[in-house]
């Protein structure tokens, strides 16, 4: 059992790296275009707090060790995450996500470890820890509801990321297995809750994705037809029977000789000079 428990552990380690490194691409593209757009920021802010408590429960366990690693790593890589959309969100959600950050990431965050230590002992700490953990993964999981929210009422799944879904799933599974295998409740619990939230945001996402395209689609289409409207009601445009006429002379003087083509040419022109005025 320790050795399929050391297994599931190393597995879910690469596969939660996976997951954390994700947004990398989302964020290069917020530091190219200087904006973060429509993206959430609660997501990155939630999931610092909660890799950040993780590594610390790992801390209090004496088997923790890969529990440690693989959200210390997270915690460090949310921390660049937060930084970059704090640079580049808009002013009125900067300030909303500073204060967010200095409540839950550096106010809470304290207040919990320096109680931990200094007002708790042995078992009583792991379960204090234990729970908020679970609490706060629920929520790390819970939190890109907002961007399934978005994907059904704009038809797009711009906003949520395929492979940010994907790890989610697989993360959540695999680090299911491994409470179950060394009896950890506080793990089990919300990565379970994360592995369903996981298969419904693939499920999302598979169900719009190709809807998405027809919707951009269609847009283009009605702004072409508004377009060409617009243009013939101004004049702008020559009437449809007279381009009918020439696609119509283009259709014929392609399948025409060089002599044939000359003749059909100056007979266009006799028959314009006889039109004229």
């Amino acid at each position: 059992m320790a050795s399929l428990s050391l297994i599931l552990g190393i597995i879910g380690n690469v596969i939660a790296m996976l997951m954390f490194a994700s947004p990398i691409k989302t964020f290069k593209q917020v530091v190219k275009k200087k904006s973060t757009e429509d993206y959430d920021g609660l997501p990155y802010i939630t999931t610092l707090l909660s890799t950040s408590l993780w590594t610390f429960y790992g801390l209090l366990k004496t088997d923790g060790l890969l529990v440690v690693t693989v959200n210390g790593a997270g915690a460090a890589l949310h921390v660049v995450y937060v930084i970059i959309f704090l640079i580049y969100a808009p002013q009125n959600i900067k300030i909303k996500s500073v204060k967010l950050v200095a409540a839950v990431n550096v106010a809470f965050l304290g207040v919990v470890i320096m109680t931990t230590l200094l007002a708790l002992k042995g078992e009583i700490r792991i379960t204090l820890v234990g729970l908020l953990c679970a609490g706060l993964t629920i929520g790390m999981y819970a939190a890109p509801l907002s961007a399934m929210r978005r994907v059904i009422e704009m038809k797009s799944v711009k906003y949520m990321p395929f492979s940010l879904s994907f790890f989610q799933f697989l993360n959540g599974g695999v680090w299911s297995a491994y409470a179950l295998v060394v009896q950890d409740y506080y793990i089990g619990v919300p990565n379970g809750i994360g592995f369903i939230l996981g298969w419904v945001q693939l499920t999302l996402y598979m169900m719009h994705k190709n809807k998405a395209r027809s919707v951009e689609l269609e847009k283009g289409i009605e702004s072409m037809r508004n377009g060409s409207y617009k243009l013939h009601k101004g004049n702008s445009l020559p009437e449809a029977s007279i381009i009918r006429q020439y696609s119509q002379n283009i259709i014929k003087t392609r399948s025409l000789a060089p002599l044939e083509l000359e003749k059909f040419l100056h007979r266009d022109d006799e028959k314009a000079s006889h039109e004229a005025p």
